[in-house]
């Protein structure tokens, strides 16, 4: 495409030729090729700008700022252009460069502090089992019919237009019906999703994350709000303070769902078993009884979401009740082990709402007593970190306090804010190995005890200083459970 078919109906100076041809648009100068464009935006920790003259040695055929001053006092021997936000226009500019593809689609967003990852794949789950080509792009990798596919992407939980629109281009080759994708607060508020055309937005909950990247908790809510401000249909959990205000603030066509108050869609709870839930779903006339394979309000309101998104697409719940019941979590979410009579849980919690609520399921479904390993991850949000280890020190009966991704931090003094919430005589011991702390853990569980392994879920890297690591909490517990199993195997054979 050349830079002026790009510019076109877009806001924008330029000092040099717009007849230049124009292949992708790339933000980071040392992968930039020949013929890309360089958004030279400013990050969290550089300013693109002092990049520039790499990007050009690099091949870069166009230079994008939207510093005005700066395009003023500057000559580059390549086209520069300035435009009023880099991110609105990296955001228009890789969608148009890939044709607009989120218009040939169905795309599905979904925000809130806690549950993107699950509720997206429960969406995806359903909707293949109903014959619809989907694809879930999100935490925990590319997802095509229930497949993870190899793509080689920046892990992050909303991709930024770059990895995204190439994406959406390649479903639409494919012939996907459904796009479903986690919106999360740092890629709304970087306008990674401007110029997607969203066909429902999704509210779960909101409670205290990412604080420290907004700024403020206000401004952490005005970023999720831009969700409402690009879908075209919405869904709001009505028992959730903030996102029943989304609701009301919101004329569009919308949708309510509820574990205890009048909505769209209630969810009433009949019996619990082990790690099952049964339940009625109402909607309108249309009513179904059906077991999921979950427990706990919170996954209940993450089947809710689910099911009121298949609804509003138009599937009724006479469709939805046998896949319902089929439904699996994503790996990293409250991963099972069983073990001897024992449980051992993987999780992703990672926020004080987030491990109260895993908790208290955990705590409904044992008989015996609860072990929690976890700490908080480095330059992130340090207030929650005495939150958390309030909430271990009410629900845990022992706390093995470990190393999450530290980063530039000290994990002791990390830890050290995290026992600020603790109970005076609180049971608890620090391990800075996290193998050593999940290998002590479930060494030390009894006959109806549960481990609760929290904080990095999926995740399969460890980042202490500035090296990352290779290290998954899942594959160490597999590996240390067969370990023990043939421990016991060869000394009942001696």
């Amino acid at each position: 495409m050349q830079l002026s078919e790009l510019l076109s109906d877009w806001p924008c100076l330029v000092k040099g030729s717009i007849r230049v041809d124009v292949l992708r648009m790339q933000d980071v100068a040392q992968q930039v090729v020949q013929g890309d464009v360089f958004i030279a935006r400013k990050g969290r920790n550089s300013d693109g700008k002092k990049w520039i003259d790499q990007a050009i040695a690099n091949g870069a055929s166009v230079i994008v700022v939207d510093d005005e001053k700066f395009f003023d006092r500057t000559r580059l021997p390549v086209p520069i252009v300035w435009v009023p936000n880099c991110q609105t226009f990296d955001a228009m500019a890789n969608a148009k460069l890939c044709g607009n593809p989120a218009e040939a689609l169905s795309v599905i967003a979904i925000t809130g502090t806690n549950g993107k990852t699950t509720v997206s794949h429960f969406i995806g789950q359903l909707l293949t089992a109903l014959q619809q080509r989907t694809m879930v792009i999100g935490t925990i990798g590319i997802y095509e019919n229930n497949n993870e596919i190899p793509v080689a992407v920046e892990s992050l939980t909303t991709l930024k237009p770059q990895h995204l629109q190439p994406l959406l281009q390649q479903a639409v080759r494919n012939r996907i019906d459904y796009v479903v994708l986690e919106a999360s607060s740092m890629g709304l508020a970087q306008y990674r999703l401007d110029s997607t055309r969203i066909a429902l937005g999704i509210y779960l909950n909101l409670s205290v994350d990412h604080i420290e990247d907004h700024g403020s908790m206000t401004k952490y809510k005005l970023a999720k709000q831009r969700l409402m401000q690009l879908s075209e249909q919405l869904i709001v959990n009505q028992d959730d303070d903030y996102c029943r205000g989304i609701g009301i603030l919101s004329r569009k066509k919308k949708m309510s769902f509820s574990l205890k108050a009048k909505a769209d869609l209630s969810v009433q709870k009949i019996a619990t078993g082990p790690w099952q839930t049964t339940c009625c779903l109402f909607y309108k006339e249309q009513q179904a009884v059906v077991t999921l394979p979950v427990v706990g309000d919170y996954q209940l309101k993450n089947v809710a979401a689910a099911v009121s998104a298949l609804l509003m697409l138009g599937f009724s719940l006479a469709e939805l009740k046998e896949p319902l019941a089929n439904l699996s979590l994503p790996p990293g979410r409250m991963q099972l082990f069983p073990y001897k009579e024992r449980m051992v849980i993987v999780d992703y919690a990672h926020t004080a709402d987030a491990l109260k609520q895993l908790l208290t399921v955990v705590k409904e479904q044992t008989t015996g007593k609860i072990t929690v390993v976890f700490s908080c991850g480095g330059e992130r949000d340090q207030e929650k970190r005495k939150e958390m280890g309030l909430v271990a020190s009410q629900l845990a009966d022992y706390i093995v306090l470990t190393t999450d991704n530290s980063r530039s931090e000290d994990p002791e003094k990390i830890n050290a804010q995290i026992r600020e919430g603790f109970f005076a005589l609180q049971p608890y011991i620090e391990l800075l190995d996290r193998p050593s702390a999940i290998e002590h853990a479930i060494k030390r569980a009894q006959v109806g005890d549960a481990v609760v392994i929290a904080g990095k879920g999926h995740e399969t890297t460890q980042i202490i200083g500035n090296e990352t690591y290779p290290f998954s909490d899942i594959a160490y517990v597999k590996e240390l459970l067969a370990s023990l199993d043939n421990e016991k195997s060869s000394g009942s054979s001696r």
